[in-house]
């Protein structure tokens, strides 16, 4: 006997409820009784399943909507659905950083699961336009189903777990689906942010619900559940992939190329539901074809609206969301010539909410909604499967002449002396499966010399030809002024390694690369003088921090030098660090058994000095090598401060250098105890945690000897409370003393756009470092790009060697700037230093880590924590 979903005979969405008149009382009860329906709320009229499988309510021992599901719930139900059923599989592609595992059900028929390999091989190869049209037609289409990959956006998991039932148990017109059609179901892409967030809902869960915005169960504290362990956006890590779930999931998505994956979200109470298409042409990537905008989404988008029609459900189309950054889930599969959908629901953030526009907002409501498109989706992209597989084969077949449109034969890139960065740069291009080639003879580009061994090539030809370009390309031309996220994502400026645009002629290439470079460092020798690491190499911070945990004392050299080794003769640049055997409270033995773990299990090579006389540059003993101090440090997390930051800056000292950071939350501030600290960092948000005699026993510690490390938004309120005195307070929106130019009187409909476009949301941009600067430690060109997404306006320091770092006279590089920001921003400074009495102030006025792929900026955050103290008073 088969199971039905009986027609709902009241169905009433909260905004029809809202339409009708009806009572609050009514519209709340009408939505309590909607969290404790059965199959029959959630599905069409007619529905029908095989009684053998257990819906999710049966599974889980309450009706979907009633409560916030679990993360090991949702993995126990697909496991379930797996263990009972021939159409279903179960993997898990990767784990989180708090070892949740990231689960993924595959659907199709009993007969393709016999064939799974075959048709996924099939389907690569039909994509390359191996297999002719008409076979290709034969092979299953390829879907993924994504859900979640905010943690807080909770209703996308829960339809996860009705469409996998309806997928595995639903029968009719769904056999046919699964017979044509592979389904990879991810039902929640961001586990740990998910199970912070579902513990909140529940744990606040009242009977009767409770709709009152107010309430605690609708205001998470800070984080929030929308991000991953670290705090990071994982909706922005598909290009980047900082992430372990970025990585996995890419991988995953890589192997299988889908022809359709679905990107299902939710966004504020008092909005209703939106599908693509996104806003005509300003929110598309200018890379990707117009087809995918203006025919393939547009085959789905009436269905979808014809769907929530049916139930009552309002919507919006062609707003506000945008199309155009590869690291989004809707955006990066488009690359690989699916078609990425991005899904957002009305969220009650909580089981019910009361909504200012439309009513009440349920739970269920919003799952019910995102059910009915994922059900849409499916049998679409089965009706549309010889026009998507057609568009998919086309979209990598057109690849050789988007190349040769674009006229750049290839990008080079590599550092002289960074292995560390080249590595981890090649990792990141191989993951995205782009093609890399080794470099076989010294070449010049745009005046600058690139080597064999320490230079590769991207040939711009190849099926990865446009995620390359968005690899290495720098932009400045765009339809539109006003930006959802970000204007521009150039990876190569991000890591600051040296690249160029190859035109005119491929130098001679070696194979291809199929594995990043790495190096295992050599044995140390004994050294009874010195140990010196060089401070240039992406590694060496981390390096330095173990040695320093395993007891030894280091300097640092403020001025480049060469040493006898026995290696030989050595160069060493500013930052170079030195162990000398005479001031260490370890025997030589130990020190010899520190250095050498430190070399082989980081392969960063540590020299041993044969002599303390330098060649024509200061002596080992000289006095320009300053003491190295193992940073202590301290920052304030909680409520008001971008969690993005802190979480940002957290990531990089755990995860790349393996230092413990003391996360004080705002609230416990007045309990520090400021001697056990020597660097304070502080990110953007409100500061009214330091004021009053909290604010001068920050002053009495940095005039002891602390160094302030104060980044963006926190740069500003520093110097606007004189904690940097030679550093004036900035200017917001404008320079310090510009003219002010009264406005034209416009019409109130284009305020927005207006405004959005003097916004600065995004972009690149060109500073010249000084290399002298401790800060400056470490780098080896003047050139280093920032990014910059506010509208804080510094002036140089009145100290002649404060500005570390100053945007040049024509710093544009990539992104979207008006005119008068950009005439502003020239000039302007990007890395601020003072003395406070004994102590450093270090403004970081661009964040120097910005989504955790900024790895050429990050050297100056490390520099002020290791070297703040030897910044000098002018």
């Amino acid at each position: 006997m088969k199971r039905t979903a009986r027609p709902f005979l009241i169905v009433l969405s909260a905004l029809a409820l809202t339409s009708t008149g009806a009572t609050a009382q009514q519209l709340l009860q009408a939505q309590s009784d909607a969290a404790t329906r059965g199959l029959d709320y959630y599905f069409p009229a007619g529905t029908t399943f095989e009684p053998g499988i257990p819906s999710p309510a049966e599974f889980l021992g309450y009706p979907i909507g009633s409560y916030h599901t679990r993360h090991d719930r949702i993995v126990a139900y697909m496991q379930e659905l797996a263990r009972l059923s021939e159409r279903a599989t179960y993997q898990e592609i990767g784990m989180t950083f708090e070892h949740r595992p990231m689960p993924v059900l595959t659907v199709t028929s009993p007969a393709n699961h016999g064939r799974l390999e075959e048709i996924r091989t099939s389907h690569l190869a039909a994509s390359r336009g191996e297999i002719d049209a008409a076979a290709a037609n034969e092979i299953p289409l390829i879907l993924h189903l994504g859900y979640g990959v905010h943690g807080n956006e909770t209703s996308s998991a829960e339809a996860a777990l009705l469409t996998a039932y309806w997928l595995v148990a639903g029968t009719g017109e769904v056999e046919d689906h699964l017979a044509n059609g592979v389904y990879h179901i991810e039902p929640n892409l961001n586990p740990d942010g998910r199970d912070r967030h579902t513990h909140w809902a529940n744990m606040h869960r009242a009977e009767p619900f409770v709709a009152d915005p107010l309430d605690r169960e609708h205001n998470e504290v800070w984080p929030g559940g929308r991000t991953n362990h670290y705090w990071f956006d994982l909706n922005r890590d598909w290009f980047p992939l900082v992430n372990p779930e970025s990585k996995a999931r890419i991988a995953f998505h890589q192997r299988w190329r889908p022809n359709l994956v679905t990107d299902y979200h939710e966004m504020g109470a008092n909005s209703t539901y939106f599908f693509e298409p996104s806003e005509p042409v300003g929110s598309w990537n200018p890379l990707l074809p117009e087809r995918i905008y203006t025919d393939i989404t547009m085959r789905f988008a009436d269905d979808w609206a014809e769907t929530l029609d049916d139930i009552g459900s309002l919507y919006f189309t062609r707003e506000v969301y945008d199309n155009s950054y590869p690291g989004y889930g809707s955006t990066y599969p488009n690359f690989l010539g699916g078609l990425g959908l991005v899904f957002e629901q009305a969220s009650a953030r909580g089981h019910i909410q009361e909504s200012s526009h439309h009513g009440v907002l349920a739970f269920a409501f919003g799952i019910r909604n995102h059910l009915r498109t994922a059900m849409t989706t499916v049998r679409v992209a089965m009706e549309e499967r010889a026009a998507m597989r057609s568009y998919q084969r086309q979209f990598f077949a057109d690849a050789p002449a988007e190349a040769r449109a674009y006229g750049a034969d290839g990008w080079i890139f590599g550092d002289p002396v960074d292995w560390t960065l080249n590595r981890d740069f090649i990792d990141l291009l191989l993951r995205h499966r782009i093609e890399v080639r080794e470099l076989a003879e010294a070449t010049a580009v745009d005046g600058r010399a690139f080597e064999p061994g320490s230079a590769w090539v991207v040939p711009s030809s190849q099926p990865m030809h446009l995620l390359a370009r968005s690899v290495f390309e720098r932009t400045d031309t765009f339809a539109d002024s006003v930006f959802y996220d970000a204007s521009t994502w150039t990876l190569s400026l991000a890591y600051g390694i040296p690249d160029g645009e190859i035109r005119g002629g491929m130098p001679e290439l070696g194979p291809p690369v199929t594995r990043a470079p790495d190096r295992v460092a050599p044995p140390v020798a004994r050294s009874g003088i010195a140990y010196l690491m060089d401070w240039r190499l992406s590694e060496s911070p981390r390096a330095l921090h173990a040695l320093q945990s395993r007891g030894v004392r280091a300097e640092v050299a403020s001025r480049p030098l060469t040493v006898r080794t026995t290696s030989g003769t050595v160069d060493f640049g500013r930052g170079a660090i030195s162990m000398p055997v005479a001031i260490q409270t370890l025997d030589a033995d130990a020190l010899h058994s520190a250095v050498s773990q430190v070399a082989q299990e980081l392969g960063v090579p540590i020299h041993a000095a044969e002599s303390g006389w330098a060649v024509d540059t200061p002596d080992l003993g000289s006095r320009s090598f300053l003491p190295v101090r193992a940073p202590r440090v301290l920052m304030p997390i909680g409520d008001g401060l971008s969690s993005y930051e802190a979480g940002q800056l957290w990531h990089l000292l755990d995860q790349r250098i393996g230092m413990a950071v003391s996360k004080v939350d705002v609230g416990d501030m007045g309990r520090v105890d400021w001697s056990r600290y020597d660097v304070l960092v502080l990110v953007t948000g409100n500061m009214s945690f330091l004021q009053g005699d909290r604010l001068e026993a920050l002053r009495r510690w940095i005039r002891g000897g602390g160094t302030l490390v104060a980044v963006r938004g926190a740069a500003a309120w520093a110097a606007q409370n004189g904690l940097a005195p030679n550093i004036g307070a900035p200017g917001l929106g404008r320079r310090v003393g510009e003219e002010t130019v009264e406005a034209p009187r416009r019409d109130y409909e284009v305020a927005g756009e207006l405004s959005g476009a003097q916004s600065i949301g995004g972009s690149i941009w060109a500073t010249d470092l000084d290399l002298s600067h401790p800060l400056g430690w470490g780098y080896q060109r003047r050139f280093l790009p920032v990014w910059r997404d506010h509208a804080y306006f510094f002036e140089p320091s009145e100290n002649p060697y404060g500005t570390v770092a100053q945007l040049t006279d024509a710093p544009h590089l990539s992104g979207y700037i008006s005119d008068e920001n950009e005439a502003r921003l020239a000039g302007s400074p990007s890395v601020l230093a003072d003395r406070l009495g004994g102590g450093s102030v270090v403004l970081l006025v661009d964040n120097p880590n910005f989504r955790g792929y900024w790895r050429g900026t990050n050297r100056l955050f490390l520099n002020a924590l290791f070297f703040g103290d030897h910044i000098r008073a002018p």
